[in-house]
């Protein structure tokens, strides 16, 4: 008896799609998830790992798609592999089918190490761009929840005596907002 072909795509964020993910390929069940692959909790994935069975095949557009770092995916490959799952990288032309074999072994290491260090790059790049940025001045982060006009006028109305939970209603902020412009004041 063979089994299923699943799918799992995964895009990192929910503006991203997975359109370029194993395009033009049928599948028997397909599974998503749109947020990071920096934990194995994700929706899609458990759901994936909860419905496939033995002699089903897992089709994954590539290792970093699966888990971003190794000792995820070593153990996610490995957990499928030992449930009688097969599983296929596409991009990297890998299939980890649970038979032994050193090769595959040591393919799926160095591939997974290679994907956690691109993402050791990325992370280095983005840090070194964010320092840029403040070196240039530039704001980096969230946007102020209040305008410079606006802390001033809470500190005056906190200062005239009025209730700081009015004042958050008031301005549309929470009470933490206005303890922390009051804790800046200070």
């Amino acid at each position: 008896m063979s089994g299923q072909t699943i799918a799992y795509r995964r895009a990192s964020t929910l503006e991203q799609n997975t359109d370029r993910q194993l395009p033009d390929m049928a599948f028997d069940r397909e599974f998503q998830d749109k947020c990071s692959g920096s934990t194995t909790n994700r929706p899609g994935l458990k759901a994936c790992l909860d419905f496939i069975r033995d002699g089903d095949t897992l089709v994954v557009h590539s290792m970093d798609r699966l888990a971003r770092n190794l000792v995820d995916l070593l153990a996610l490959v490995k957990d499928l592999t030992k449930r009688g799952v097969s599983v296929r990288f596409h991009k990297e032309g890998l299939l980890f089918t649970g038979e032994p074999n050193p090769m595959q072994d040591l393919q799926l290491a160095v591939m997974g190490a290679v994907a956690e260090f691109e993402l050791a790059l990325i992370r280095e790049r983005q840090r070194e761009g964010v320092a840029a940025a403040k070196r240039a001045g530039k704001h980096c982060g969230r946007k102020a929840t209040l305008t410079p006009v606006q802390v001033r006028e809470v500190l005056e109305r906190i200062e005239a005596g009025e209730d700081k939970s009015a004042l958050a209603k008031a301005f549309g902020v929470s009470r933490g907002t206005i303890y922390n412009v009051i804790a800046k004041a200070k």
